[in-house]
C-alpha cells in the first residue's frame, strides 16, 4: 500500500462513522498529513452539519492553538470530491483555498451534478496540486447509495429475506401466522442494518399476516422510514406499521393525505414501483430496504429495480410452501451468523460502479 492509500484508506474508515445519520449527503472523511504525520482528521457527523473537510481543519486549529500556519504546507485526503457548491453548510473548496492547503488526494468524484468535477477544477484552478483515483473502486463501494441516487435517479435498494434450506420463506401459504427464522443475532443484525438505511418497505400481505413494528430496537440507532405498498388500503390503523415510532409513508391507489406520522401518497399500480421510486427520490430518500414478501421482492427482481440482495438460509426444510425468489446476481460475500449462512448479491447489470 503506497502513502496515499495509506491515508485514503483512513479516510473510508472515518467516513464509515457517519452511515445511518448524513443521508441524502454522502459519506465523507478527510485527513490532513504533514511530513508523512497526521495532523487533523475529521468525518461528515450528520445531516445539515459540518463536512469532513471542516471537522478535519478544525481538529487541527483545535490543537495548534487556532494557528493556521502549517495548514497551507499539508496534504488534504478526502475520499469524495469536496463540494463547491453551497447547501446547507458553504463550499468546502472555499476552505481548502482560504487556507491555502497546497495538495488535495481524492478518492473518487462525486457524481451530484452540483459539483461533478467543478469542486476539483476550482481547486485545480486557485493552484492547489489536485490527484484524484486514489483507492477510486473502495470509495465508490463505500458510497454505492450515494452514487446510485444521484446516477439512476431513484434510492439504492436492498432486498432482505430469509429461506429454509430448501428454498421457501415460509411452511404455508396464508398460514396467517409469523414464521421467524432467523436467530436472536441475524435479527440483530437486520435492525443495525435498519438504523443504516433511510427507509424500509413490505407490502399488504406482510403487514396482514406479520404486523411488523420495522424499527430498530435490537440496535442503538434510529428507525427507519415505514414504506407500505397497500393499493386498496386493506391495513387498518390499529396495526403496528401506524404507531408513533416513526413515519410511516403509505402508496395506496386511493388518496393524498397527511395526518400525523401518517402519509398516504396515491399512485398508479400499473406502474407502481416506477412511479414509486421516483416519488422517494424526490424526497431525498437515499437508500430503501425491501423487507416484504416472496410477491414484492419478486416485482423489484423483474423491473431489475434492485441492487444489493442479502439473504438467510437457515438449516430448516419446509418441503412446500411460499417460495423464495430467485436472486440473478452474483453473490460477493458469505457469513455465517451462529448457524444461519448469510449471502450478499449484487446486481451486476444494475450497477452503476
Amino acid at each position: 500500500m503506497t502513502e496515499h492509500e495509506k491515508y485514503m484508506q483512513r479516510c473510508i474508515e472515518l467516513a464509515a462513522n457517519g452511515l445511518g445519520n448524513v443521508a441524502p449527503n454522502p459519506l465523507v472523511g478527510a485527513v490532513l498529513v504533514k511530513d508523512e504525520r497526521i495532523i487533523g482528521e475529521g468525518f461528515h457527523q450528520q445531516y445539515g452539519k459540518a463536512h469532513a473537510e471542516v471537522n478535519a481543519v478544525n481538529s487541527f486549529l483545535n490543537r495548534s492553538g487556532n494557528d493556521a500556519t502549517e495548514l497551507s504546507k499539508s496534504t488534504l485526503y478526502v475520499n469524495l470530491e469536496p463540494c463547491n457548491h453551497k447547501g446547507k453548510t458553504p463550499p468546502c473548496t472555499e476552505l481548502i483555498i482560504r487556507y491555502k492547503i497546497r495538495e488535495v488526494i481524492i478518492g473518487c468524484a462525486d457524481p451530484n451534478k452540483n459539483v461533478k468535477s467543478n469542486g476539483s477544477k476550482t481547486l485545480t484552478d486557485s493552484g492547489c496540486n489536485v490527484i484524484m483515483g486514489v483507492l477510486k473502486k473502495k470509495s465508490e463501494e463505500l458510497n454505492r447509495r450515494f452514487i446510485v441516487y444521484h446516477t439512476k435517479n431513484r434510492p439504492y435498494i436492498i432486498l432482505k429475506y430469509a429461506q429454509s434450506r430448501d428454498g421457501f420463506m415460509a411452511p404455508e401459504k396464508n398460514s396467517g401466522k409469523e414464521t421467524w427464522l432467523t436467530n436472536k443475532w441475524s435479527r440483530k443484525l437486520v435492525h443495525k442494518w435498519r438504523s443504516e438505511e433511510q427507509a424500509i418497505m413490505i407490502g399488504t400481505n406482510t403487514a396482514l399476516t406479520d404486523n411488523p413494528l420495522l424499527n430498530a430496537r435490537y440496535w442503538n440507532g434510529k428507525n427507519p422510514l415505514r414504506i407500505l405498498m397497500d393499493c386498496k388500503l386493506r391495513v387498518p390503523a390499529s396495526l403496528n406499521i401506524f404507531n408513533t415510532d416513526a413515519t410511516t409513508l403509505v402508496f395506496n391507489e386511493s388518496k393524498n393525505q397527511i395526518a400525523d406520522n401518517i402519509e398516504f401518497v396515491k399512485i398508479n399500480f400499473d406502474d407502481s414501483l416506477v412511479e414509486m421510486l421516483q416519488i422517494l427520490h424526490s424526497k431525498e430518500i437515499q437508500s430503501v430496504i425491501i423487507e416484504g414478501g416472496a410477491k414484492l421482492l419478486q416485482s423489484f427482481i423483474e423491473k431489475n429495480l434492485w441492487d444489493e440482495a442479502r439473504v438467510f438460509t437457515v438449516d430448516k426444510y419446509f418441503v412446500e410452501g411460499i417460495k423464495a425468489p430467485g436472486i440473478p446476481g452474483g453473490q460477493i460475500s458469505e457469513e455465517n451468523i451462529a448457524g444461519d449462512e448469510l449471502a450478499v448479491f449484487r446486481n451486476i447489470s444494475s450497477a452503476s460502479l
